[in-house]
């Protein structure tokens, strides 16, 4: 009976010992990451109020230099309107079938190692490299206009969906599969009843998401020369044509709300969750 009692408490007082390394550990690395965010944000000059000294008076200026916003022009943006939304949607409906080509080979589930790796690392070198840095070297391949801006969103976008694709693949439950197949469900009949079921909520909202990312990523494109209403907005400001570029601004803003009530509106029906 002591001998009991005895193991007891030295099993409380390990227990009670390791809680505690955890706790000053946890406490030390709480305190290293605080440090670190404090040092980046003083390195960046954040703490520095002196540049902040004229930034109020010269956004209100230009601000003031925008308003009345100027859309007399407006009859010649709709083809950098078109181009804008043939860039992105071209781009992701590129990006989404190389990447749902791709994603098994990147899962852990359904690829060996070696070959995981080396999907993963040419995912990676993929949205590592900015969309903009696509867009330079694809217009100096195949011009300027939307094809570049296509090609180039493509790429980026291969990257981060080839990993949003694979990791859902990685979630997949086995065991319906498992119970199809001794029932002598066909490989086929297990992809289309046990493993789309669980996956396709999860591709349709990290496809569209990344839809209406690449309106936003699209407009940047027109700074290197794959138009669209990136390039119309640039050439607004160098002219200090401040009243028609806030007017574009506007404008790009109107799309982007557009797509994200669309884009929730098609989750919403291809999901099933329709109010009743």
């Amino acid at each position: 009976m002591t001998h009991i009692r005895s193991s007891s408490t030295t099993d409380v007082a390990r227990v009670l010992m390791e809680n505690a390394r955890s706790a000053v550990a946890s406490f030390f690395l709480t305190l290293g990451l605080v440090a670190a965010a404090v040092y980046i944000l003083y390195y960046s000059s954040v703490f520095d109020l002196a540049r902040y000294r004229d930034a109020g008076p010269t956004i209100v200026s230009l601000l003031s230099d925008s308003v009345p916003p100027d859309f007399s022009r407006w009859r010649n943006w709709r083809q950098p309107l078109i181009d804008t939304l043939a860039m992105s949607a071209s781009g992701t409906v590129l990006a989404a079938l190389v990447a749902i080509a791709i994603a098994p080979l990147a899962a852990r589930t359904t690829s060996p190692p070696s070959l995981r790796i080396i999907v993963r690392l040419g995912l990676n070198a993929l949205r590592s490299i900015p969309a903009v840095v696509w867009g330079i070297i694809f217009v100096a391949a195949v011009g300027f206009g939307p094809l570049p801006g296509a090609l180039a969103l493509a790429c980026h976008s291969t990257g981060m969906l080839g990993k949003l694709y694979s990791e859902t693949l990685e979630h997949v439950d086995p065991a319906p599969g498992n119970a199809l197949k001794s029932q002598g469900v066909s490989p086929l009949g297990v992809l289309r009843f046990s493993v789309l079921p669980q996956i396709m909520p999860r591709l349709i909202d990290v496809t569209l998401y990344r839809f209406e990312h690449n309106i936003h990523a699209a407009t940047v494109m027109g700074l290197v020369g794959a138009g669209g209403l990136g390039l119309e907005i640039t050439t607004a400001f160098h002219l200090f044509e401040y009243r028609e570029a806030f007017a574009l601004i506007l404008t790009l803003l109107t799309l982007v709300t557009l797509i994200n009530v669309l884009g929730a509106a098609l989750r919403a029906h291809l999901l099933g969750l329709e109010d009743d």
